[in-house]
């Protein structure tokens, strides 16, 4: 599916989903294209989920509501400064998401676990980001197992996903605001979703694995595509 048209999504009456609606008929507007797979995946399973991946810029907060919202209720787990951040603080906070600070990981993790565990429970999904910072290159090293500690401890499933949104740059000013290159294309792909088994070592391994191919995959056919 190639964009908000192409995906046939409608807009609930949210004000989350339509201000990140907003931003991504923006990003349209300036001739960035998006390509959207799996939302099947979402739509065909009943209850929450903790949708775990990876996180390369800010494009991916500010989208993402609008792709998932509509088919799922959902928030983010998102750092205090982003929130911070005059242009687009009451979008985020629109959003109820769980603040955490990323100074202290002890506390981050209660927070999450807490938090996280009382909205799962009320039906809404959380999207987790497990870096401990943005980055273009995905290293697994860097790739946490808050999102498998969170669906197990509130007994939910978990749905991969996969991003590239390097067409949002890094900020030279402000780190969260960059250029925008619309020579590259915006990718999203959500994976079929997992059970939590144990300590979800093993499920751990198959996010990231699936997250390295999808890259993969879309470095190759990006480069075929601009060549």
């Amino acid at each position: 599916m190639h964009g908000r048209r192409a995906a046939k999504l409608r807009c609930p009456d949210n004000e989350w989903a339509e201000g990140s609606l907003h931003v991504m008929q923006a990003l349209e507007n300036v001739g960035v294209t998006f390509e959207i797979t799996g939302l099947d995946n979402i739509q065909r399973l009943k209850g929450p989920v903790v949708f775990i991946g990876n996180h390369m810029s800010t494009l991916e907060t500010f989208v993402l509501p609008y792709i998932v919202q509509p088919l799922k209720p959902v928030t983010f787990v998102v750092k205090s400064s982003l929130v911070n951040i005059p242009v687009f603080k009451h979008l985020l906070l629109s959003g109820e998401p769980i603040i955490v600070g990323r100074t202290n990981p002890r506390e981050d993790l209660i927070t999450v676990l807490e938090e996280g565990t009382k909205k799962l429970k009320s039906g809404v999904s959380i999207i987790i980001f497990p870096q401990s910072t943005r980055s273009i290159v995905f290293n697994p090293e860097d790739f946490n197992t808050l999102g498998e500690k969170l669906a197990s401890k509130a007994q939910v499933q978990v749905i991969p996903f996969a991003l590239k949104t390097d067409a949002w740059g890094v900020g030279k000013l402000i780190r969260d605001f960059g250029n925008i290159d619309n020579s590259k294309k915006v990718h999203f792909a959500f994976d079929e979703p997992i059970i939590i088994d144990g300590r979800g070592t093993k499920q751990h391994d198959v996010i990231i694995k699936f997250i390295q191919e999808q890259l993969q995959e879309w470095e190759i056919k990006d480069s075929v595509s601009n060549s």
